[in-house]
């Protein structure tokens, strides 16, 4: 177990003490506590709101885990966020764990959109989202693009996972999961 001054680090190598959520809305949902391997044996499964306890690397992890091709295997998707973070790490020169930060913030939607029923008509109305919501759909997006971007091309999936989560810290449109950001949020304008 690598510390320095009693720090842990996480996959030995990045300081999540030193990341801050600019978002204030997600302060409290991003939880930045550092485990060396992203790992807490189910310990915050017990109740429904106790995942924002979870530390966000994790949460990353556990949805990447859940395609049909990767299904319980934490230690293949362990592994490729750990080289994800890396390829972040020597194409950005900043900390992983910020960019992941920045990217979910950029790529959860502020606004959708629920069915209301009026006698027999569903009619559509805008909502603001919950943050932990849009935390959970800025990690789906996320997930959901490196699993198509894998499938469709020949690039390792941490490599597309890296590039997505590179693009969405900047906020750049081309990028599959700000995209689906701003789709939702334009359905839920429509709606007013």
């Amino acid at each position: 177990m690598k510390e320095t001054e009693g720090k842990k680090l996480l996959f030995n190598k990045w300081d999540a003490s030193e990341v801050k959520v600019n978002d204030p809305g997600l302060v409290r949902y991003v939880n930045l506590t550092a485990l060396i391997i992203p790992h807490s044996c189910g310990k915050f499964s017990k109740q429904e709101f106790n995942k924002a306890n979870m530390p966000i690397v994790e949460r990353l992890i556990n949805r990447l885990m859940q395609t049909e091709n990767n299904t319980g295997k934490k230690q293949m998707t362990i592994r490729i966020v750990r080289e994800a973070f890396e390829i972040i790490n020597k194409k950005t020169k900043r900390n992983p764990i910020e960019v992941l930060v920045e990217a979910i913030a950029n790529s959860g939607p502020r606004e959708e959109t629920v069915r209301l029923k009026y006698g027999g008509i569903n009619v559509p109305k805008s909502v603001d989202t919950a943050p932990l919501r849009r935390v959970d759909s800025a990690i789906g997006f996320i997930a959901e693009a490196t699993l198509k971007g894998s499938r469709s091309s020949k690039k390792k999936a941490s490599a597309i996972l890296a590039d997505e989560l590179i693009a969405a810290s900047k906020g750049d449109m081309k990028c599959y999961s700000v995209g689906k950001k701003e789709e939702r949020e334009r359905i839920a304008k429509s709606a007013r």
